[in-house]
Order: C-alpha cells, then structure tokens, then sequence
C-alpha cells in the first residue's frame, strides 16, 4: 500500500520546491502562478530507523523501506471550482489523491509575488477550503439530482434511500462551510458519498511554509502557531517546514545534512515529518518482514489483521493463510536472532484475526 499525498496550495507557496526537496525531481520552479501545469509524481522512501537496526541484524542484500507518493498539484486561485486558472483539472488532480497537504506561505521573500497581496496564510487557507467546500456542493447537487429522481418515484431501494439521506446531510454541511470528512454518517449513509470522491472529505495535513530563520523557533504567537490552532480545530495534522531549506538539504550528502541540521537546532529534515502525518492523518502503520534476502517495510490500515497483513503482501499469502509468527521489531533487534528470540518467548504465534500492531516482525505460514 502506497499513500499518495496531493501538494496543494495557491501560486507561489512553495510547492514545487517542496516537492523538489523532497523527491529531488527538479521540476521547474518559478516566481509565477501555474508554473506546474501536469501533475508531477514521486515516489519518496519513508524515514524510519527501526528498518535499518533490523537490517544491522541480518546483514541483507536488500532493504526495503514504505514509501509515500506525492503529487505537486498546481496553484489554485479564487474560482477554480468554476474553471478559473487551470481550476477543473487540477481539482481532478486532487481528486484522485488520499490526502490533501495544502502548503500555506508564512515566507517572507519579496521577490516572490503573492497572487492576493500580502502574506496571510490563514486567508490563502480559506481559499482552498472555499474552492474545495464549492467544488463538492456542486458535485453533491448533481449526485442529488439524478438519485433523487429514483427516491421520489416511490420505488427507490433502501440503499437508494441511505444514499440521498447521506448525501443531504454533507449538503447541509457544506453549506454552512463544513467539510464533508466532519459529518457524521451511518454506515449504508457513507456509502454513497464516498464513491462522490469529495474532496473535502479527505484527511488534511496543513503545512506551514516559513523562513529558515523561524523553523527552529518556538511557535509563540507568529504565523506558525495560528495555522497550528487552525489544525487542531479542524482536526487536521500540522507540519512546519521551510521550503527553501529542504531544497538546500536535499542537495546534500546525508552527513552533510544531518550537520546544517544540527547547527540550526533542528534534528529532522521536513520529509520525515511530512510522511509520518501522513502516515497519522490515513491512519496507517507499518509492519516488517526480516531475513538474510531482505529486510522490509509493509505498510497497513490501523486495525487492520494478520490476514490482511499477508495479502499486503500477495493475495495468495492471504488466501491461503494458516497462522503468523510474530514478534515486536525491538524484540528481534535486542535479541540478535530469531532463535534467540523464541528462546526468550517472545516469538508468538498468532491467528487470521490477530490485530497487527506498529513495528511488528512477521512471517507468514500459508497453503499454496
């Protein structure tokens, strides 16, 4: 499982440098709006240091980390929803990513103009969120239209039914400017709006775009901390990066980073706290299978159980899936081996139903 995080923000917010930092793809990067017309996509490694303590126990040719896919969706301005800008198919840009990172400009570079004036990133938020908010009320009137016509006929089936109910209850929402992913729906209601692919009903991470000088400075009362509080009422993560510095750090040797780094008082780059909210905001998780061919990293639902942890990894391991041996990755790396750590009893042997927990070592007895 992949998570595919769409980049988006108003022009000049710092997207593609973003992007660029950290997938080091070097998409053209300019001081005017729709510099990226196509979506580009790439594919980053996820940070994670148990992988590689697991790999200093078996010593394996390959490793394998999870991985996040981010998009760099162009600029959207006032009236994208009506097809202002590039507005219809960046939205359909947006609509096939599973999480949404708007990128607010709190930078203060003047030779970098702002399509609305000064720099206000709560106001830029308000935009997104308008354009969004008006986007999923006109998909939602059109959903309406077409069942309502069955529902009104007399004749509608109880998922007709659940269907126009769900959706009238995110209309209402929606217009009283509340995200879809706020309403509470019942379980045939949901049904029907999530094939609607709103947008608004995507997890959101908002991420603070500030000068290098602000980053490793306490949140206070600046930018920074205001769209903080804007996350935490809207239930959304939060991350403060500063563009222009992760594009300084991804043109450098991984030493040399983690130096620049320290001398600023920060000990992580943006990507690893970027892909972790992602992580958090799809309620995702990871698991590792180990040995001496490869050490790797699966990512998983929270929730999820043994047996979809083994068709993560082929639908054959799932089908005919018997039981899981498993045990916790500090476990393993404590214990050096799996022989030492059977000896220790801490080696489990778990049904289909078991829930698989973060940072737990698997392998997986089936029948072909």
């Amino acid at each position: 499982m992949s998570l595919s995080v769409g980049i988006v923000g108003l022009p000049n917010a710092g997207k593609s440098t973003l992007f660029n930092a950290l997938t080091r793809a070097h998409v053209a990067v300019g001081a005017f709006p729709f510099t990226t017309i196509d979506p580009n996509t790439g594919v980053v490694a996820v940070p994670d240091e148990r992988i590689h303590q697991l790999a200093e126990v078996f010593h394996p040719p390959k490793v394998i980390p999870a991985t996040v896919t981010f998009t760099d969706i162009a600029g959207l301005v006032r009236g994208a929803h009506q097809g202002e800008g590039l507005g219809n198919q960046f939205l359909g840009h947006i609509r096939s990513a599973d999480a949404i990172a708007f990128v607010l400009r709190a930078f203060s570079a003047s030779e970098v103009g702002h399509v609305e004036g000064p720099v206000d990133p709560l106001r830029d938020l308000e935009i997104l969120e308008l354009e969004l908010t008006l986007a999923d009320l006109a998909t939602v009137d059109r959903r309406l239209e077409r069942v309502g016509k069955t529902a009104r006929a007399g004749a509608a089936s109880r998922e007709v039914q659940a269907e126009v109910a769900g959706l009238t209850k995110v209309k209402e929402a929606l217009d009283q400017g509340m995200p879809a992913r706020r309403v509470t729906l019942g379980v045939d209601e949901s049904v029907g709006v999530r094939e609607a692919q709103l947008l608004t009903a995507k997890p959101v991470i908002l991420v603070a775009n500030l000068d290098e000088g602000d980053l490793a400075q306490p949140l206070g009362s600046g930018p920074a901390q205001r769209i903080s509080e804007r996350a935490a009422q809207e239930g959304a993560d939060f991350v403060a990066v500063s563009a222009k510095l992760e594009a300084e750090l991804s043109e450098l040797e991984p030493e040399e980073a983690d130096e620049f780094l320290a001398g600023l008082g920060l000990s992580e780059a943006g990507l690893g706290r970027l892909s972790r909210a992602g992580y958090h905001a799809l309620r995702l998780h990871t698991f590792f299978t180990a040995g001496e061919k490869e050490v790797r990293a699966w990512t998983v639902p929270l929730g999820a159980n043994a047996r979809d942890a083994a068709g993560a990894i082929h639908s054959d391991f799932a089908k005919g899936f018997i039981r899981a041996e498993v045990c916790g990755w500090q476990e393993l790396v404590e214990a050096g081996s799996y022989a030492a750590v059977r000896e220790r009893g801490q080696r489990r042997l778990e049904g289909r139903d078991y829930q698989v927990q973060d940072g737990d070592v698997m392998h997986f007895l089936f029948n072909v």
